[in-house]
């Protein structure tokens, strides 16, 4: 018998004080129950039972032994649950953060939603950086690198920032040939609500960077009402193109200065490290990695 049998066995002579009723209940006589006992005893060099010919009791170590091993066997058994779970269907609620980029990320929520109607999505849609594990979000949604060594992470997917206008704005006021240009046109920007800091539009020239002065017709925390803004013609815009496929394709919008322009960003799922993932987190990190960026040209593999 291994070691986890002999315990099973020891458990059960302990909570019944008799090796015959031990063994009933796992197929083994009283005497194959003994041996086994007498062998753990023997490689723990203590005595784990007081024993006379009607009865069996516990030593003072086999009492102390006794709880170790129930907190073993309730790992075990937790561990076999898990693994049960994972074969099931996922349901439970689901605490996901996520860019507040909707046009780009409810399509595939929707999709999540249709194919898992039993997990409940409780979504949070903000800019800022979260703290994962405090504010116990389940999965995370973020652009940039990670460095918290808490946290798990999958690459979903790359973007770039692109410069954007209507073709009624720049019938209006000119297409800049030269990122200098900028300076005399409307400039929708991006401000981070965290730090409330101007995000860089990434100019370049022979491949170093450009700090041009923008005139700002408008500014905005979150990149959706910019994108809106440039498509009525209220100025240029510089977002991500994800955001823009529709938009570009139709001809509602178009790139300016794209030779000028040097951007790659990385999208990435977070998630709390652990030793175990639900089957409802499992699956959205499936689901997520494979259909984000599934009509993207520019996805990276997982």
């Amino acid at each position: 018998m291994d070691k986890i049998g002999a315990m099973t066995a020891f458990v059960l002579a302990a909570d019944a004080r008799s090796f015959t009723a031990a063994g009933r209940q796992i197929g083994l006589s009283s005497s194959a129950v003994g041996k086994a006992i007498g062998r753990l005893e023997e490689r723990l060099g203590v005595s784990l039972f007081h024993r006379s010919t009607r009865t069996v009791t516990l030593t003072e170590e086999g009492a102390m032994f006794l709880e170790r091993c129930r907190r073993i066997q309730a790992e075990i058994e937790a561990a076999e649950l898990e693994l049960a779970e994972t074969r099931g269907s996922p349901n439970g609620t689901l605490r996901v953060s996520l860019p507040i980029i909707n046009a780009f990320m409810v399509p595939m929520l929707n999709g999540f939603m249709q194919a898992y109607p039993d997990v409940q999505l409780d979504l949070d849609f903000r800019d800022d950086l979260v703290d994962i594990i405090e504010e116990g979000f389940d999965a995370v949604i973020r652009a940039g690198n990670v460095s918290d060594s808490r946290l798990m992470s999958r690459v979903l997917g790359e973007f770039r920032l692109k410069l954007v206008a209507s073709p009624d704005y720049l019938a209006r006021a000119g297409t800049p040939r030269l990122p200098e240009d900028l300076a005399h046109h409307a400039c929708l920007l991006h401000r981070f609500a965290t730090s409330r800091k101007f995000e860089r539009w990434p100019l370049t020239r022979n491949g170093d960077d450009l700090d041009v002065a923008l005139r700002p017709a408008a500014v905005a925390n979150t990149i959706e009402p910019l994108l809106l803004m440039a498509e009525q013609g209220l100025g240029i815009a510089c977002l991500p193109d994800v955001l823009l496929e529709e938009q570009l394709a139709s001809g509602r919008l178009r790139k300016v200065l794209d030779d000028h322009l040097a951007h790659v960003g990385i999208m990435r799922l977070l998630w709390p490290a652990s030793r175990y993932l639900s089957p409802r987190l499992r699956v959205f990190i499936d689901f997520v990695s494979k259909q984000l960026f599934a009509s993207g040209k520019g996805s990276l593999p997982i």
